[in-house]
């Protein structure tokens, strides 16, 4: 999955669509990730003794294939590029300005 956790994503396809945010979990066996404020779906707690009911809101998952990742050098949506580095790992990078999505590897 080229998608990963902290990375900013624009919706591409769904009834979000066009709307941006940050992935909060990647769920990799059922190629899927949740986005903060995307999907938003309403849980209803039925009443105890002890409470009262309620309404709970929260985030459902979205297929990893309605995300594209947001470059943050280019400020743009991205396909999701690949590059060997000479210690042999692989790194991520925006196939539109040939950057690092990768994090980790700018503070270096």
């Amino acid at each position: 999955m080229k998608v990963k956790m902290n990375d900013n994503v624009l919706v591409i396809a769904g009834k979000d669509r066009n709307k941006t945010g940050k992935v909060t979990r990647v769920l990799h066996k059922a190629d899927k990730v949740v986005v903060e404020k995307v999907n938003m779906r309403t849980k209803h707690i039925r009443k105890t003794q002890t409470g009262p009911g309620s309404k709970i809101q929260y985030e459902g998952a979205i297929p990893a294939s309605n995300v594209m990742v947001v470059c943050p050098n280019c400020k743009k949506a991205t396909r999701v590029g690949y590059k060997k580095l000479e210690s042999g790992k692989k790194q991520r990078m925006c196939k539109k300005c040939n950057e690092t999505l990768d994090k980790s590897s700018t503070k270096k």
